[in-house]
């Protein structure tokens, strides 16, 4: 109901002649729900600058397959190479995908996590959030025959003395060529064929100095993620494993 100017001045008056605690109360009765709101909308704001202004650019994205390491190696895996290269730790970081396990005959109290974990890196894989992978021999061989990993060759590594460097941790693998799954399964085709080929997609890294002294019960290989988006970084990553010490321990 609009009031009338007399009520409107009568208002008014009586709000002023009320002491500061009946101001007080008589602003959250009558404005309580703008107020609410307002709060709500400045909190809402603030977490977003917040978010904002501690956000991290990833240099590069790893990820841990079917390999365990602990708090110390992790840091040296993710800080240790921000040190390396003179990076600024509180604007930069190296995203960490920890824990994943991958496997084709996994047990069925590991089948949902093993699926999960698959999920996971193709989400990040489509995404283009995920650049190198650190893994296991079971981990290397299925990336590989999924045509995940990239063909370590001169033309990635653009240094020619990275390259003769890393060469003797150079690893091949089976890339499938062709598959006639398709055809087979719809019966356009007799036999079920796959052509493979061996490529170098792999460093096994288990004998350089970061890996040899933490004791690893198996092989550990390194692949680049074939749609990378930071290739350079990959490259600067192995040559930082190559010059770091002995990691401190799993």
């Amino acid at each position: 109901m609009k009031l009338s100017q007399e009520e409107k001045a009568a208002h008014r008056a009586a709000f002023r002649s009320m002491s500061p605690k009946q101001k007080l109360e008589h602003i959250y009765l009558y404005y309580k729900g703008p107020i609410l709101l307002g709060l709500l909308a400045l909190a809402v704001l603030g977490s977003i600058v917040q978010q904002q202004l501690t956000k991290k650019e990833p240099l590069v994205y790893l990820a841990l397959a079917n390999v365990a390491v602990g708090e110390d190696a992790e840091a040296d895996l993710t800080q240790g190479f921000l040190r390396y290269l003179g990076a600024d730790e509180k604007k930069q970081e190296v995203y960490l995908y920890p824990d994943l396990y991958l496997s084709e005959n996994a047990e069925t109290l590991n089948h949902e996590y093993a699926y999960a974990s698959r999920m996971k890196l193709m989400g990040a894989v489509s995404a283009g959030r995920l650049d190198l992978v650190l893994m296991n021999r079971e981990a290397w061989d299925m990336l590989s025959r999924g045509g995940y990993l990239l063909v370590l060759n001169p033309d990635f590594f653009e240094d020619a003395a990275l390259y003769a460097q890393l060469s003797p941790c150079l690893a091949e693998n089976e890339v499938i060529v062709s598959d006639n799954s398709l055809a087979y399964q719809l019966g356009e085709a007799e036999t079920h064929e796959v052509e493979t080929a061996p490529a170098e997609n792999g460093l096994a890294v288990s004998g350089l100095p970061f890996f040899s002294a933490a004791g690893f019960p198996d092989a550990v290989y390194l692949g680049v993620i074939a749609n990378t988006k930071h290739p350079a970084a990959c490259a600067q990553y192995m040559a930082y494993l190559l010059s770091a010490g002995p990691a401190p321990g799993k």
